[in-house]
């Protein structure tokens, strides 16, 4: 059985759209929501990332995943339900419930693009799930939903993983956390991946890759505005670029503007004026030592905690659970 849930209003999420648009370019310097990546084509071009060999996170954790699975599960109490954040195509989920070697009686999926919901939907119902919720939703909106379609008996697992917890800033990302452990109960857990500290030159030819991909799916974004918001970004006037902020201890993707130009965007009612040089900010990809995670998740109140960490692709999983 598949039903989508409190599927948002396209115009309401079209207004918020604009909205956001219209707030971030006209911060100084200029930014863009990284949330907006994952349209139709911005979740295909993120799959594609993910497959490259130098974006070594996927891979990383698909593998701690398969290796882990019973030892992540075995703690909590039967029967287990799943919700996961930004679900993505499902591959993961699907791994891992396989290596689990359980059969989840309730799978609860939170993304805010569609296209991701519905090709985790067609993964896990290929592999005999059948009781499959659909959020349509922000994260923690999302949560908000499956935690009040939970079962009454047995844990909530929620999984938070491929290191989006990194598009956080560190102080966002432990109140996150918090909020996230308001909203579950006693016996429950979050499993959480997160990508750690490595060398400057591997982590640029992640997030800048020989192939281009990472700067297509970057120029996306203004793609997505101009179809949706009716601007008229020139996308060949952009360039990517990514650097390595060692002091903050992330990767910054930008798009830069390579002439002066002006901006109109419709549906958020701006004009903009963009000098050549100048950046727009799209995302940040903060890296973490594993004992920062540790203790981000103390401070958000959860309990025992296991890690479980690849040292070559300097990866971790952390599972924390919520004390009684």
């Amino acid at each position: 059985m598949y039903r989508t849930v409190a599927t948002p209003d396209a115009i309401a999420l079209r207004e918020a759209f604009a909205a956001d648009v219209r707030e971030f370019l006209q911060r100084t310097p200029r930014q863009l929501p990284s949330k907006y990546f994952y349209d139709e084509l911005g979740s295909a071009l993120f799959e594609a990332i993910c497959r490259l060999p130098w974006y070594r996170i996927t891979r990383a954790e698909t593998a701690l995943l398969a290796r882990h699975a019973r030892e992540i599960i075995g703690p909590l109490r039967r029967p287990v339900s799943v919700a996961e954040l930004g679900c993505g195509s499902g591959d993961k989920l699907a791994i891992f419930a396989g290596a689990a070697g359980e059969r989840f009686p309730l799978i609860q999926l939170i993304d805010i693009s569609d296209a991701a919901l519905e090709m985790a939907r067609y993964r896990l119902q290929a592999i005999g799930f059948d009781a499959v919720h659909a959020h349509h939703a922000m994260y923690e909106d999302g949560l908000a939903r499956a935690v009040a379609e939970r079962r009454d008996d047995g844990a909530m697992l929620v999984l938070f993983l491929g290191s989006n917890i990194g598009n956080f800033e560190p102080a966002v990302a432990r109140e996150f956390l918090a909020r996230l452990r308001r909203l579950l109960r006693a016996g429950d857990a979050l499993l959480l991946g997160s990508d750690l500290v490595k060398p400057e030159h591997d982590l640029i030819l992640a997030y800048d890759d020989p192939l281009q991909v990472t700067a297509a799916f970057n120029r996306n974004l203004l793609r997505r505005i101009n179809d949706e918001l009716g601007a008229n970004f020139d996308l060949q006037r952009f360039v990517h670029r990514a650097s390595w902020n060692a002091a903050e201890r992330r990767v910054e993707a930008h798009l830069v503007s390579l002439e002066r130009q002006r901006v109109r965007i419709e549906a958020s009612d701006l004009d903009l004026t963009i000098d050549a040089g100048e950046a727009i900010w799209t995302e940040s990809s903060h890296k973490y030592e594993p004992a920062q995670i540790l203790a981000d998740g103390q401070a958000a109140g959860f309990g025992e905690a296991a890690q479980w960490i690849d040292p070559d692709a300097r990866f971790a999983l952390t599972r924390f659970t919520v004390p009684a």
